[in-house]
């Protein structure tokens, strides 16, 4: 089970990371059309490339946190008893869980009004100076990073629990 969970948590930080690139290029390709648009004066058609690294990133980001809760709760129903003997690494493991949900609250709608941004449908060439795919590709790395500090707070949870075995006066 350790070795599939840590393949997972591999796989998650890869397709967050991948989503972060993607939305950093997204908002590079984004600013290459804006830069023209200044230059000629002209009204162009939206940046159709970011609009599908924009689609891509966010898409990835949703993927990689429904497989990072799936692996949340496979883990927490697996190993329910190994969690309640450690407390400390317990607390961290629901931070975790916590903290990438807000992360995800945030980096997914800013990705997906960064998107729409650039989507074929807008009736005008105006541009918001807010740069929301840039920070939704922040949010894809830093859920990347919650993804290893849940996963190692879990491993590390599970592995004491059967090492030390209940501490004295947890259980009456």
């Amino acid at each position: 089970m350790a070795n599939i969970c840590s393949f997972v948590c591999v796989l998650i930080v890869a397709v967050d990371v991948a989503a972060g690139v993607l939305s950093i290029e997204a908002e590079i390709a984004k600013d290459e059309v804006t830069h023209k648009r200044l230059k000629d004066f002209k009204c162009e058609e939206p940046n159709d490339r970011a609009f599908k690294f924009g689609l891509a990133a966010a898409t990835l980001l949703g993927l990689a946190h429904i497989t990072e809760d799936l692996v949340g709760g496979c883990m927490c129903m697996c190993f329910t008893e190994e969690l309640e003997r450690s407390s400390s690494s317990r607390q961290l493991w629901f931070a975790c869980i916590i903290v990438s949900w807000i992360v995800v609250a945030i980096g997914f709608p800013t990705l997906v009004v960064g998107m729409l941004e650039n989507s074929k449908s807008k009736g005008s060439c105006w541009t918001l100076p807010h740069h929301f795919l840039f920070i939704g590709g922040i949010c894809c790395f830093i859920h990347g990073l919650l993804c290893v500090a849940f996963y190692v707070s879990a491993s590390v949870s599970f592995v004491n629990g059967r090492i030390h075995g209940p501490q004295e006066g947890q259980y009456p």
